[in-house]
């Protein structure tokens, strides 16, 4: 594990670093104003910062850049998840046929789907975690469920359909052939 150490900058905002195992030190300085400064640098023995380097983002520069240094941790994090007996993690992308489409999310367990959870819906870019039944859901939104397999594939036709049950022949929230 990585120790990150944090500094608040009185006017400024907050530094976190951390050292990295070829001995560089990386570090960001979240400003209260949105923006970030990424900076990196090598300590020398006699204690001069030798080489630095700073790049200042913008609040939405920044947030690209944790997507992306972030994707393969959350992505490692979801398949371990993933991989729980029992246990399903889907995304489903609402379309504007979809059942669902300009609804109100609802309680999966008064739909008929008792023992789904909706983890969050993600419109654009932003993520509404743990969202509420009146929670009004939009074509282009994802979904994102938590379930067994026959919960997640039950809860995706519901939201195609309107219908809880399940033909004969749906398998993995797809139609099947049968």
């Amino acid at each position: 594990m990585v120790d990150v150490r944090r500094v608040k900058l009185p006017g400024v905002g907050v530094l976190h670093t951390f050292k990295t195992s070829d001995g560089g030190k990386v570090g960001v300085i979240a400003h209260r104003s949105g923006h970030s400064d990424l900076i990196t640098f090598s300590d020398d023995e006699d204690g001069s910062n030798a080489t630095k380097i700073s790049l200042r983002l913008s609040e939405d520069e920044a947030h690209t850049l944790a997507e992306l240094l972030g994707g393969t941790q959350i992505t490692e994090s979801l398949t371990a998840l993933d991989q729980i007996p029992g246990l399903s993690i889907d995304w489903f992308t609402v379309d504007y046929d979809d059942h669902i489409a300009g609804q109100p999310l609802g309680s999966p367990a008064e739909r008929g789907i008792a023992g789904l959870t909706v983890v969050a819906v993600v419109r654009g870019d932003s993520t509404n975690p743990a969202p509420a039944t009146d929670f009004k859901v939009f074509p282009g939104d994802t979904l994102v469920v938590a379930g067994s397999p026959e919960k997640v594939a039950k809860a995706f036709n519901f939201f195609r359909t309107g219908e809880a049950k399940l033909r004969a022949g749906v398998v993995d929230g797809s139609p099947g052939l049968s």
